[in-house]
């Protein structure tokens, strides 16, 4: 499919999307306990081209590595009819963090998703990567270059060392450019660890498709598997 027609059918896909009620994000609370929080939302530079890239191709397969949402994966489903793995790796840290096993991390990032080579289509990384120390970070970085298909897409959000704290989020997709945050309770520590320089030594194998700084500090990034490179915005 040409550059220009995947385009515009996307934004077909996006518009009758837009058109229906939003999915629920979970079952609603039981009687006497208050919903969760809405949190506050934020413009993504970078999930529309995310989008896309998965678009183009026949019944992609997505990774998603934030904790579980069951409006992202209606959402997804129903744009792209995409095969969803739900990685939710926030409670696996959670609970080796919990146990006192932090240094068995990196080994087992190593060996949590049964993916074969250039398997996968497109990853949703959001924020994990600034709850990984650098050791964890390489293991993982290994499993998804690895299980990428050529021209595949990685999207996440990084942040900097002024955004420490503990505590995790969930990122609901509200729709092509837009992500609510909702508070996600864990014991985890957001490091804000990775410079730019990190980011791509870490993904080596990728290349850096959009890169931008949000309001919030962020650095939103958009990699693909192949192809030739462009400097860090």
């Amino acid at each position: 499919m040409a550059g220009g027609d995947s385009v515009r059918g996307l934004r077909g896909w996006l518009s009758r999307l837009r058109s229906e009620p939003p999915p629920d994000e979970a079952q609603p609370p039981a009687a006497g306990q208050p919903p969760a929080p809405d949190g506050p939302v934020v413009t993504s530079k970078t999930l529309q081209r995310f989008l896309a890239v998965l678009g183009t191709r026949p019944a992609p397969v997505l990774l998603d590595l934030g904790p579980f949402s069951g409006a992202n994966v209606t959402y997804f489903g129903r744009l792209l009819s995409c095969k969803v793995i739900l990685g939710d790796l926030f409670a696996d840290l959670d609970h080796h963090v919990r146990d006192g096993r932090g240094s068995d991390i990196p080994a087992f990032l190593s060996n949590r998703f049964t993916l074969d080579d250039s398997s996968i289509d497109g990853v949703l990384l959001w924020d994990v990567y600034d709850y990984l120390d650098r050791r964890a970070a390489q293991a993982l970085s290994a499993v998804l270059v690895r299980a990428l298909r050529d021209d595949g897409a990685v999207m996440g959000f990084f942040g900097g060392a002024n955004q420490v704290c503990i505590g995790s989020t969930r990122f609901v997709v509200e729709d092509e450019s837009h992500v609510r945050l909702r508070p996600y309770e864990s014991i985890l520590t957001r490091h804000g660890w990775m410079q730019n320089r990190d980011i791509i030594k870490m993904f080596d194998g990728l290349r850096v498709a959009d890169s931008f700084l949000l309001q919030n500090g962020w650095r939103e990034m958009l990699l693909r598997k192949g192809g030739a490179g462009r400097p860090v915005i």
